[in-house]
C-alpha cells in the first residue's frame, strides 16, 4: 500500500512538472495582461441576474435602441415568474389519449405566475412543428394540454414532463429581449 501510495505521488508530481514546463514554456508568448484578462471573474452568481445582465449588454450595444420604451423591471417580473414556474408549483399530469395536460397549481404570487406563463407559452408555441398547446386558467394556477403530432411525440412529452415543455422553444431569448425594449412579446 505504501509503495502504491508512493508511485501515484511520483506519478501525479512528474504530470504536475510537464503540465508546468509546458504552459510556462507556452507562457514566453504571452504578455501578462492577456493572462490577467483570463483571470478575470465571468460568473454574475445569479442566473436572472446573468439574463438581465446580458440584454443590457445587448441594449448597451444597440445604438437604435428607444430608451424611452426600455423596462428592465418588466422583464425582471417575467424572470420572477420564470423562477417560481419552475421551482414552486405543484404539477399533475391526466393522460387524455391523444394528449397531455398538466394541472399546475399555486399560491398566491405563484399562481399568478403560473397563469401568465402558462397562457404566454400556449399562445407561442400552438401549431409549431404539428404540436397543440391550450393553456386556460383556473382557481388555482392554470391548466396545460398539450397534443403532441404522433405517438413518438408523445412518448416524447411524457419525458419532458411539464416544466420540459415549457423550456421548448428558442424563442425565450428573443422574448427577453422584446420584454425589455417595451415591445409586446406575445402575439
Amino acid at each position: 500500500m505504501i509503495i502504491r501510495a508512493i508511485l501515484v505521488s511520483l506519478c501525479l508530481s512528474a504530470t504536475f512538472a510537464f503540465a508546468q514546463d509546458a504552459n510556462h514554456s507556452h507562457m514566453k508568448n504571452l504578455d501578462h495582461s492577456s493572462m490577467m484578462g483570463s483571470l478575470e471573474p465571468r460568473e454574475t452568481g445569479q442566473s436572472a441576474f446573468a439574463a438581465i445582465q446580458e440584454i443590457v449588454t445587448i441594449l448597451n450595444a444597440d445604438k437604435a435602441t428607444d430608451w424611452s420604451k426600455v423596462n428592465i423591471e418588466a422583464l425582471r417580473q417575467h424572470l420572477v415568474d420564470m423562477n417560481d414556474v419552475t421551482l414552486a408549483t405543484t404539477v399533475e399530469l391526466v393522460d387524455q389519449g391523444n394528449s397531455l395536460k398538466f394541472i399546475v397549481t399555486g399560491k398566491g404570487t405563484v399562481r399568478d405566475s403560473i397563469r401568465r406563463m402558462i397562457i404566454a407559452h400556449a399562445a407561442t408555441m400552438n401549431g409549431v412543428d404539428g404540436w397543440g398547446f391550450l393553456g386556460e386558467p383556473t382557481l388555482e394556477g392554470a391548466e396545460l394540454t398539450v397534443s403532441p403530432p404522433n405517438t413518438d411525440a408523445k412518448t416524447k412529452l411524457r419525458g419532458l414532463g411539464f416544466i420540459g415543455i415549457m423550456s421548448i422553444g428558442m424563442h425565450h431569448q428573443q422574448h427577453h429581449l422584446m420584454i425589455a425594449r417595451g415591445l409586446e412579446p406575445h402575439h
